[in-house]
């Protein structure tokens, strides 16, 4: 793949990312604040974004979203395909929960 091909690619995995974000939040803030791993503060900027904001954004070269563990075994536990698969996601949401929200400095 070449460089502009994976810049546009970017693009397009940052407008989706936050069209959803958008959506989210607007729907239910407290739900969309776990599942996305954001703050509040981000929420409402996000929350707040008119569509020119939001494709300026996704225009940047670098990745909006990013995974929200560091941990191997959280990565382990959503990835397992053994037969407590809701048991071993739930312990993993549990696990993300208890992270910090990512804050933007």
């Amino acid at each position: 793949m070449n460089t502009n091909a994976m810049v546009a690619e970017i693009r397009d995995a940052n407008l989706g990312y936050l069209m959803l974000a958008q959506q989210m939040v607007r729907a239910d803030k407290p739900t969309a604040i776990f599942r996305l791993g954001i703050s509040s503060e981000i929420a409402e900027l996000i929350d707040g974004l008119n569509n020119s904001q939001i494709l300026k954004l996704a225009g940047t070269n670098m990745m909006l979203a990013r995974f929200r563990f560091d941990d191997g075994a959280i990565l382990g536990m959503l990835t397992n395909n053994s037969k407590d698969r809701s048991l071993a996601q739930s312990h993993a949401a549990i696990l993300m929960a208890g992270h910090p929200a990512e804050e933007i400095a």
